[in-house]
């Protein structure tokens, strides 16, 4: 049975938090003297009162144990709830924003997609700027904590691979949360600090060095800038945040192994040298397309080649040119590279790398089978055998995936958006990466242009990406409500 009391009862928590952030943005548009501070100060009110509200008619909730059921509900209502009581900054400032395009941008930031409805975004506030990347540097956070400590217990598309205990059972997944997210608060807030630091020291001031190294970490994209990175024209910030992209899409937990001085375990984790392998090959084919088709000098192919490639397979989403004129070949890889993102217990969204690994170690096992069928083959990963429902779990969400994507897709093309368009669209908000392709989405444009159908299309597609599909879809399974 549903324990009502006690996921709502969090919710109010969640939500007096979300008040209290508030503040910040409220303190830069004092401090920069903007008239969007009293819409934060109204939301901040607002979410305040009603998580307030909230936790004292649940009081006692919290005393109740946390069943498989109530961990699917609270984390796709914390998601909603945190992406809707964001969104009233957005509506209720001097933006010109209505309530689809405000919560599509909530949406957007808190799971780390970068999709933007906003146009001539270097007009805003810095109050709106900063709650832009506040939201996604939340995302990041949230998400590492769910990758870690939720979706094992939960099992949801092979996930259960990271469980760090055997013994885990969903009475310890508070507990075990709050653990995990003292250890990733810091590491984040050292990586973010640092990614700071160095936009500061390469040019960048102060405001653009904070809201950017908050949006790098939690490899979110949203940019104090209409032309994202690429407005600063600078090497050495552009170099910077492509490495600090790949820093945050590697397994957070990689950090404390280094602080452990556990350098082997690093080096041998078949996931991280996966997707190192990855981002370098796909690299270098890009670099050398450019460069032999006289597309860009060497420099400049490595240049751009580096940064936006990485920022579309981690799914960050920042652009330093319009990859749009780089000819097909670099755009059909950038395409499929949405959807590949990180690792797990990143930011990084996608896929991630090791279900490609575990689909291929099936495949793998399948053929030797077929070779050899009186013989015994286990598949492996990471130096480990793989259980049946692991290998069950990741084909599950591969084929779930593939429909999902299929149907976004069409689903989109019925709000008379062309095939690239909708393609594209689908794929960067189920995938959670930000810039789509084509004239409408691409690099140099915004999602302003979409019908309100198409919007909450995108709405619905990227809270189901971020979430890993099946914690939003077991929701709407009748047997899941059953007592």
């Amino acid at each position: 049975m549903l324990h009502f009391k006690l996921i709502l009862n969090v919710l109010g928590i969640l939500l007096v938090a979300i008040g209290v952030l508030m503040i910040i943005p409220l303190l830069f548009d004092l401090i920069y003297q903007n008239s969007s501070w009293f819409a934060f100060l109204i939301s901040s009110l607002i979410s305040i009162s009603f998580g307030i509200a909230l936790f004292l008619s649940t009081r006692g909730g919290n005393k109740q144990r946390l069943i498989m059921q109530d961990a699917f509900l609270l984390t796709s209502s914390s998601w909603i709830l945190i992406a809707l009581f964001g969104s009233i900054p957005f509506f209720l400032s001097d933006s010109n924003m209505n309530f689809t395009d405000s919560f599509f941008e909530s949406m957007s930031g808190v799971t780390t997609t970068g999709s933007s409805v906003i146009q001539n975004i270097s007009n805003k506030s810095e109050g709106i700027l900063i709650w832009r990347a506040l939201l996604q540097w939340l995302g990041g956070v949230g998400i590492i904590v769910m990758a870690l400590s939720i979706l094992p217990v939960l099992q949801v598309g092979g996930m259960q691979v990271f469980r760090a205990e055997s013994s885990d059972t969903t009475e310890k997944i508070l507990p075990r949360t709050a653990q995990i997210s003292t250890a990733v608060i810091i590491i984040y807030c050292i990586l973010t600090f640092s990614c700071f630091a160095l936009y500061w020291i390469f040019g960048m001031n102060a405001f653009d060095s904070f809201a950017h190294s908050m949006t790098t970490i939690a490899t979110g994209g949203f940019s104090t800038k209409d032309t994202s990175i690429a407005f600063f024209d600078n090497v050495y910030i552009e170099y910077t945040s492509a490495i600090f992209m790949i820093l945050s899409s590697l397994p957070i937990l990689i950090y404390l192994k280094f602080s452990k001085q556990q350098f082997k375990s690093v080096l041998q984790d078949t996931q991280v040298r996966m997707f190192l392998l990855i981002i370098l090959t796909s690299v270098l084919f890009v670099v050398i397309y450019l460069w032999l088709n006289d597309i860009k000098n060497l420099n400049d192919s490595i240049r751009y080649g580096f940064v936006n490639v990485t920022s579309i397979i981690t799914g960050t989403g920042y652009t330093t040119d319009n990859y749009n004129l780089w000819g097909p070949f670099p755009i059909y890889l950038l395409f499929f590279g949405m959807f590949i993102g990180g690792c797990a217990g990143s930011t990084t969204c996608g896929i991630k790398v090791f279900r490609f690994q575990i689909l291929f170690e099936t495949f793998k096992n399948q053929i030797q089978k077929l070779l050899h069928p009186h013989g015994v083959f286990v598949p492996h990963y990471n130096h480990k055998k793989l259980e049946n429902d692991v290998t069950t779990s990741v084909m599950s969400f591969f084929f779930v995936f593939i429909l999902v994507f299929v149907a976004i897709t069409l689903l989109l093309s019925m709000t008379n958006l062309d095939f690239v368009t909708s393609l594209s669209a689908a794929a960067t908000s189920l995938a959670n990466v930000g810039p789509g392709l084509g004239s409408t989405i691409g690099p140099e444009n915004t999602f302003y242009s979409l019908s309100i159908p198409a919007k909450w299309i995108l709405i619905i597609s990227m809270l189901l990406g971020r979430l890993e599909l099946f914690t939003i879809l077991v929701l709407f399974l009748p047997a899941f409500w059953k007592k």
